[in-house]
């Protein structure tokens, strides 16, 4: 990375049976923001939906004829997605109707973490650690 030079963020891509009440979910129950959504209907052709320490989501509704070899199966997806209210978002998360996978609990190298399900069944981890440095 070049000094003074942004890092990079990762999007995470996703597919939905109801990409717009996962869209609503998301919001709700994770936090994330929407930037948009393309599409008309209960079909989202794009949705981008920003995570609010960077990096987000890409995400669209199923449509007959995707290529599975090159589109997401709905509900098979996981992501890890670094939080500084771990606990504030495991109580939303809760609220919103997310099941939980893994209670929040200090993890041994020294998260705080959580692990929920969404409902399309996409497993989303949430925690403190931010990862090690590179060197």
């Amino acid at each position: 990375m070049t000094k003074g030079t942004p890092p990079a963020q990762v999007w995470h891509s996703l597919r939905a049976r109801n990409a717009r009440a996962l869209i609503k979910f998301l919001e709700e129950g994770f936090g994330f923001e929407v930037v948009m959504i393309i599409g008309e209907g209960d079909r989202v052709d794009h949705a981008q939906l920003a995570w609010p320490l960077g990096g987000g989501i890409f995400l669209g509704s199923v449509r007959e004829g995707d290529d599975d070899s090159m589109v997401p199966i709905p509900g098979a997806s996981g992501a890890y997605v670094v939080t500084d209210e771990p606990d504030a978002l495991y109580q939303r998360a809760k609220e919103a109707g997310a099941v939980i996978v893994f209670e929040i609990h200090d993890s041994p190298h020294g998260s705080r973490d959580f692990s929920v399900v969404d409902p399309e069944g996409n497993r989303w981890s949430f925690g403190t650690y931010r990862g090690e440095p590179v060197t």
